[in-house]
């Protein structure tokens, strides 16, 4: 009630009602009637009064990287799904999905042993390394898919990594069947339980565990079907593994799980609250001040949003921004540390999808984005929020065949009235 009876919900005299002010939002709430969208700005879950002072508000600007060959953009390499980035021995260290195959995928059912369904079948997880995060190394295949029937006999993908008490862990996405396959129940192909190997160094070799590391959840439970994007953090001396789920409904609803362990192989235990954050696709999370700052880009009612738990649990928005990148893995310092003092991001790597996917070369490729989601940097171009496009980009996203002739229809009926 006391915050309903500080809203003007009926105009008054604008002679002497009192005037909002002119210049920086007040640090301090004004008395006098505000509307429900001022109100927001001071009782709502945002970081900051406006963007240039909120820490978790960033645009992200990107950049092609240099050092990695994609056969002329036949199809026949991808490159997708960068872990968080980790810094080793002078250098950093990135993970990803890798595809070389003899063909582009073959999406409308012409997949089979040696011709990928999708862009992520039979893929492998591949490395590199650089200098200064511009200009990458391949180094080679991190995680090779497995015999069957292990998992990942098929296809292994979507890697993240853990550095834990000495020794490093890739968790990843093992396909049990191909992806886009009609035999595998309401996942649609995308059997993909996760599971993890281990290694004394980010050079390997990595000894696979050959086990289901976070199970589905139980029948009639959200995550019954899929197991998506793990991605570990160190929290309270345990590890968070957070990942994403399909609830199903068309288009798929998608939302984000927390599962804990105190060993990186598990038993992992899936948190009461799931799913704790209610959109997003491949979720990216970051330690921030004494919690978890989220970037929830694709899919669902708080997708473009860049999200906050103190508790790594209960997240809400903190931000509202756009042009997010897709499938984001950042420069992480101190996601392994167990901070309660987070000091946020700046920069990272994801990925380009579908790219030539309409001419039947579809890949995907990597790239850096940079951003200003620190508490020790204050890029203020960063805190543009007004982002212009070139016109052909909006184009590509018109209307379908049948959408445009039901509109004409129905613009003619209208004028025939």
């Amino acid at each position: 009630m006391s915050a309903m009876c500080c809203v003007a919900d009926e105009p008054t005299d604008p002679k002497s009602a009192p005037a909002f002010p002119y210049g920086e939002v007040p640090e301090q709430k004004p008395d006098m009637p505000l509307s429900r969208a001022m109100q927001r700005v001071y009782d709502g879950t945002y970081a900051g009064l406006d963007c240039a002072r909120n820490e978790l508000f960033s645009r992200f600007k990107y950049t092609p990287l240099k050092g990695l060959d994609y056969s002329n953009g036949d199809g026949t390499v991808s490159r997708r799904d960068a872990t968080k980035i980790i810094k080793h021995d002078g250098k950093f260290y990135v993970w990803y999905t890798k595809r070389h195959t003899a063909t582009p995928p073959d999406y409308d059912g012409g997949a089979n042993d040696a011709i990928p369904s999708r862009d992520w079948d039979l893929a492998e997880i591949w490395y590199a390394t650089s200098t200064d995060g511009f200009t990458w190394q391949e180094q080679g295949v991190a995680i090779e898919r497995n015999e069957k029937p292990n998992p990942g006999w098929r296809s292994v993908s979507t890697p993240d990594i853990l550095v834990w008490k000495g020794k490093y862990y890739l968790y990843y996405q093992a396909y049990l069947a191909m992806p886009g396959s009609r035999t595998s129940s309401a996942t649609n192909g995308d059997d993909c339980p996760v599971s993890a190997s281990v290694a004394d160094s980010p050079d390997g070799p990595w000894t696979p565990c050959n086990k289901i590391v976070v199970d589905n959840g139980p029948p009639g439970s959200w995550d019954q079907y899929v197991i998506h994007d793990p991605y570990p953090l160190v929290r309270n001396g345990q590890i968070y593994l957070y990942y994403k789920g399909e609830m199903g409904g068309d288009p798929p609803v998608r939302a984000q799980g927390l599962a804990i362990a105190d060993h990186p192989f598990g038993p992992f235990r899936k948190h009461p609250l799931n799913p704790v954050i209610n959109s997003g696709h491949e979720t990216s999370l970051f330690p921030f001040k004494e919690g978890l700052a989220a970037l929830v880009s694709r899919h669902g009612l708080e997708h473009n949003t860049i999200q906050y738990a103190p508790d790594g649990v209960n997240f809400e928005v903190a931000a509202i921004t756009g042009l997010m990148p897709i499938a984001p893995g950042a420069y992480v310092p101190d996601a392994f540390t167990d901070t309660k003092d987070g000091r946020g991001i700046t920069w990272g790597l994801c990925h380009f999808r579908n790219i030539k996917r309409d001419e039947g070369k579809s890949h995907s490729m990597l790239a850096r984005f940079d951003c200003d989601l620190s508490l020790d940097v204050d890029d203020i171009e960063m805190k543009e929020s007004d982002i212009f496009n070139d016109p052909e980009i909006n184009f590509k996203f018109g209307l379908s065949e049948q959408q445009r002739e039901r509109i004409e229809s129905d613009a003619q009926a209208e004028l025939q009235r």
